[in-house]
């Protein structure tokens, strides 16, 4: 028909590209048009099949959820905001007031801090152990034990649980195994095959890998429970935004080459800390020295881009982080660029002083997260700061 150009500004369409993109496009749109009301209606009606609001499912983002999907080897995924908001919806999802979670004490902070707002304003209780023997666990379930939340290689500590001793504990026990995989990245690990129900990862960190984009992903190995955790997200907007989504398939397509380059320095740099007489321990699994060794190289195939060590005080960290020049003193991990923290005041700044030393971090701790320079270069800078 033809209409005026006042219309004609507004409608403009999108032409056949012909041939297949190479790159996923970015489906930027809040809503898909359709011949009638009854395919509105049924393309709103759930998480497949015709996409119609991005405020439920985008095609960009679905792409992001596939290769997760995919590389984690489970039923279907979750992209979100954030990795704390994938957690969340897993939780908040399976968890009602009166019941009962599970979780291992090494655990990152904005996890323990989600915990505890589940438990001082929505009545879930919560019991921390080490994660280091199935018997522990086995002790801890009570009646109302619903979910245990575990870390594949904590955040900072580098502790690795024994996954598929847990894992089949909890679920002989009908708990949900929910694994944070953010540390690991599919690539050293895979906790479905271990008896993971749910795994989440920040996609802010190995996966997105550039420190440009905030974003999380839930994988799920059960496809019910991935549909109840959807509805979930919806109610609360945690979806993913399609140029985010973009960003962190733009980012996993480079994975293998970050991931094994960060675990390789990040050894190095672990094994040299572990001989500088102002290093009073080192927190790295792939140090024979770590209580987690064994369990990691049973486990793992590779032991992570990230190392945390003890210096004397917190005054000592500070003076240390104050004095890098090339390694940058900023928060999250997983970039190409290497950064280092002192966990206590940040990342784990929600944990008085009882839960710090029982999640094994001191005052003097410090973490650093490799990137992708080269590992001469970030061991100067470190050894003038420790100087």
């Amino acid at each position: 028909m033809t209409t005026h150009p006042d219309t004609r500004t507004v409608r403009i369409g999108a032409p056949d590209p012909g041939g297949r993109p190479v790159a996923v496009p970015i489906h930027q749109t809040s809503i898909f048009a359709f011949d009638g009301p009854a395919d509105v209606a049924d393309a709103m009606s759930g998480p497949t099949g015709a996409f119609s609001y991005s405020g439920y499912a985008n095609p960009t983002v679905r792409a992001l959820e596939d290769a997760m999907t995919g590389l984690e080897g489970g039923a279907a995924a979750l992209a979100t905001g954030s990795g704390s908001s994938a957690m969340s919806s897993v939780l908040l999802g399976a968890l009602r007031r009166g019941d009962h979670v599970i979780a291992q004490r090494a655990l990152y902070g904005g996890t323990y801090s989600v915990l505890r707002e589940l438990s001082s304003n929505w009545g879930v209780e919560v019991t921390h152990i080490d994660a280091a023997d199935p018997a522990e666990l086995t002790a801890a379930l009570r009646p109302t034990s619903r979910v245990l939340v575990l870390e594949t290689i904590a955040n900072p500590t580098g502790h690795v649980p024994d996954l598929p001793g847990l894992l089949g504990v909890a679920r002989g026990a009908g708990l949900l195994g929910v694994v944070d995989n953010t540390f690991a990245t599919p690539l050293l690990c895979r906790p479905i095959e271990h008896g993971a129900d749910v795994v989440v990862h920040s996609a802010t960190k190995y996966l997105g890998g550039h420190h440009d984009v905030v974003g999380g992903v839930a994988v799920f190995a059960d496809d019910d429970r991935y549909r109840r955790t959807w509805e979930q997200a919806v109610r609360f907007g945690t979806v993913a935004d399609p140029f985010g989504a973009w960003l962190v398939l733009r980012g996993v397509k480079t994975l293998a080459l970050r991931v094994r380059r960060q675990c390789d320095t990040a050894g190095r740099l672990a094994a040299l800390l572990a001989e500088h007489p102002a290093v009073t321990a080192v927190h790295h699994p792939g140090l024979p020295s770590h209580p987690s060794h064994a369990r990691a190289t049973a486990l793992l195939d590779g032991y992570g881009g990230t190392a945390a060590f003890d210096l004397a005080d917190r005054e000592a960290a500070h003076a240390f982080l104050g004095g890098l020049r090339l390694v940058l003193n900023a928060g999250s991990l997983g970039g190409t660029e290497t950064v280092a923290m002192h966990p206590a005041t940040t990342s784990h700044r929600h944990l008085d002083e009882r839960a710090l030393a029982a999640a094994g971090i001191g005052p003097g701790t410090v973490r650093i997260a490799c990137g992708i320079e080269h590992a001469d270069d970030l061991w100067a800078d470190v050894a003038q700061a420790l100087g």
